[in-house]
């Protein structure tokens, strides 16, 4: 059964949070076992002359080389734990911000806060003409939210306001968390399934030839069907918390604003832009727009945005402006304008929606 509302959402995070730290040791195993086939069938490591000898002989060679396995994803994880804040800061070229320096950025998201009782994240801007935003982090100290220079232009500020809306609901859902969790473990199993490939791949002529090759053929297709297996594992980790999170954030902001046209606004201002903000592929699985096109469709971590206007505009009752009409210039950001001022539409609370 599907999570409905934000409360059970953030009860389906933790679960999948939960499922992901349980279950990565046993499939890091896994991988590691089909590595060290592999590696004996590339030749890299002795073959005892048979297939099932070999079978055993990874079987041992994975369970002295597990412990190593687990400290080393154990020090990753600790790594990305305490300083995911600092790496995607380097990735992206996002800077801290102060109150003093963007009085009305911070007081939009303060007066979102205040309505929710909780602390405000830190606020961080990137330079980039690029229309997008993010939250991250993993506890109340880290946790933050990121926009860049070209959405805080291009935005009106109800439109703005949405955005900081949505960012927030990822936070209180706690789907930053998941995703960086998520990231992590999928970077360790592409790290190994590049292992694995390029070891067979440097590897395999040279002992294919060797008198004592019998069954390395087959250990190298299993090596290669598990390095292709590891990366579409990788993309699907990404995935975990499913395209939905980004339909209950939408509604989130609905929630904090009471403003459902502001969010459609935004969303169809950045749909299709031309400049896209460059950043790793786990931190764009965060962005607030990351749509591919073509067969990419089918590994999107984020639901098409003209799907997302339309849940709105059917569940929230907003209403959708073609982007061709929107030609007026943004309205300079006031430091105390809040949503206070904005169109109350009733909710998208009394229909099920795709969030519930």
């Amino acid at each position: 059964m599907g999570a409905f509302g934000l409360y059970t959402h953030i009860q389906a995070n933790n679960v999948r949070s939960a499922l992901l730290l349980a279950g990565f040791p046993l499939l890091l195993l896994g991988i590691v076992y089909a590595l060290t086939l592999g590696l004996i069938g590339a030749g890299y490591l002795p073959s005892t002359g048979s297939v099932g000898g070999n079978l055993g002989l990874a079987l041992r060679f994975m369970a002295a080389g597990a412990p190593l396995a687990i400290i080393v994803s154990l020090v990753w994880f600790a790594i990305a734990y305490f300083a995911n804040t600092t790496i995607i800061d380097l990735a992206t070229g996002a800077k801290p911000v102060t109150r003093q320096q963007e009085p009305g950025l911070y007081n939009m998201l303060e007066n979102l806060c205040i309505s929710r009782g909780i602390p405000a994240p830190s606020l961080r801007i990137i330079e980039s003409e690029a229309m997008n935003a993010f939250a991250s982090g993993m506890n109340q100290k880290q946790y933050s939210i990121t926009v860049t220079r070209g959405l805080m232009n291009a935005l009106e500020p109800a439109e703005l306001e949405a955005v900081l809306g949505h960012e927030l609901t990822h936070v209180i859902n706690r789907d930053v968390r998941t995703m960086i969790i998520a990231s992590v473990f999928a970077g360790i199993i592409s790290l190994i399934a590049q292992i694995l490939f390029r070891a067979v791949q440097f590897g395999g002529l040279r002992r294919s030839s060797s008198k004592d090759g019998k069954g390395s053929g087959f250990f190298i297709l299993i090596a290669l069907a598990v390095a292709a297996l590891g990366y579409v594992l990788a993309i699907v980790i990404r995935m975990t918390l499913s395209r939905s999170r980004e339909y209950v954030a939408d509604a989130g902001a609905v929630e904090l604003t009471k403003n459902p046209d502001a969010m459609i606004g935004a969303l169809r201002k950045i749909q299709g832009a031309s400049i896209k903000l460059e950043a790793p592929e786990a931190v764009q699985a965060m962005f607030l727009e990351n749509e591919p096109s073509g067969v990419m469709d089918l590994f999107a971590t984020h639901p098409p945005i003209a799907k997302r206007i339309a849940a709105l505009v059917k569940y929230a009752g907003g209403r959708d402006v073609p982007a061709v009409d929107q030609i007026a210039a943004p309205t300079p950001i006031a430091p105390t304008e809040t949503a206070a001022s904005a169109p109350r539409p009733g909710g998208p609370w009394g229909a099920k929606g795709p969030w519930g």
